[in-house]
């Protein structure tokens, strides 16, 4: 396995290249970004529509969210937008959360944070927790472990979620512990291959997807666990799901390109090494278009609003072109 976690690699790459980005352009995202903090230090999603709405809910205030807090936390941690004093409030948010206690992508999103609070301002927020609490964790962990040797969603899932597997593999990764049985969690992986080159989310299901298939290379890469023919299955599948806009498709069915398919179809590829899939310069163009001028990114060109979580992923793509890698 990689020496460093996954997501910390990840980070990483993702804040080499955003390094040079327009100081103007990374001080509008952070304060979009700030904008969506709620009184309790954590961060919130997009707003329900007007016509949504539920009458007499117009004035309550919005509930912050562990999922797009994290995305949050990220996004100002890969443009290197955060500071000792942002991680105060962010702290104190993440002490009034049970970490361990709440859904798989929860305790993947409070550890992420709890990482980036501690690496930055050096607060410990487990500090008061059981000194064995990842032992405590991985038990948990294991509880979502299904006889194909995946991981469900939930405890009552019968079946193993390609998705949940790879969250279950990155908490390990970041409580410092070995999976057990990796073996069956490789085959668990594969098993989920198609005829395509690339991927599905469950069993039954026949159509590969672009972030299924970007999970399951994340995992196998984790454990070296694929070969040359592997790289030319699934970038016959990537190929397959590129969009008339420059980015990618979440699956063939699908007529546009999302933000968060470009960015994990562009994240495989350049896992697996493959090159001359999509075009760098109009990936760029079409994620220049999802951007709004005070800051944020929409999710397509369909979409009408900026929130955090395609906020990340768009940054995360302009960080893998490395659009941001030099000196403005």
């Amino acid at each position: 396995m990689p020496a460093e976690p996954y997501l910390l690699e990840l980070g990483n790459r993702l804040s080499a290249g955003l390094a040079g980005l327009d100081p103007q352009r990374r001080e509008r995202h952070r304060r979009f970004i700030l904008a969506q903090q709620t009184a309790d230090g954590g961060f919130c999603g997009r707003e329900t529509p007007e016509e949504l709405r539920d009458p007499g809910d117009e004035d309550a205030p919005r509930e912050s969210d562990l999922y797009y807090s994290a995305f949050a936390v990220r996004s100002l941690a890969v443009m290197g937008a955060i500071t000792a004093d942002d991680c105060r409030p962010i702290a104190g948010y993440l002490k009034s959360i049970d970490p361990f206690g709440g859904s798989v992508i929860d305790i993947v999103s409070w550890l992420y944070c709890a990482l980036i609070v501690q690496t930055t301002a050096g607060i410990d927020v487990l500090a008061e927790h059981d000194p064995d609490w990842p032992v405590h964790l991985a038990e948990f962990l294991e509880s979502f472990r299904t006889e194909d040797g995946g991981y469900a969603k939930t405890h009552e899932g019968a079946a193993g979620s390609t998705y949940h597997t790879f969250l279950i593999a990155l908490c390990y990764e970041l409580i410092g512990r070995t999976i057990p049985h990796p073996d069956r969690l490789v085959q668990f992986i594969y098993d989920r291959q198609r005829e395509d080159g690339g991927f599905v989310e469950i069993g039954p299901m026949k159509r590969s997807g672009t972030n299924p298939t970007a999970a399951a290379v994340a995992v196998l890469r984790m454990y070296n666990a694929f070969d040359d023919e592997f790289h030319q299955d699934v970038r016959a599948f990537l190929r397959e799901v590129r969009g008339d806009e420059g980015g990618f498709q979440a699956n063939t069915r699908i007529p546009f390109s999302d933000s968060l398919s470009t960015f994990t179809g562009l994240l495989t590829c350049q896992d697996l090494g493959i090159d001359n899939v999509v075009k760098p310069h109009t990936v760029e163009r079409f994620i220049n278009a999802l951007e709004f001028p005070d800051g944020g990114f929409r999710g397509a060109g369909w979409d009408e609003q900026a929130d955090v979580e395609y906020t990340f992923y768009a940054l995360g793509v302009l960080g893998l072109l490395g659009t941001g890698d030099k000196p403005s």
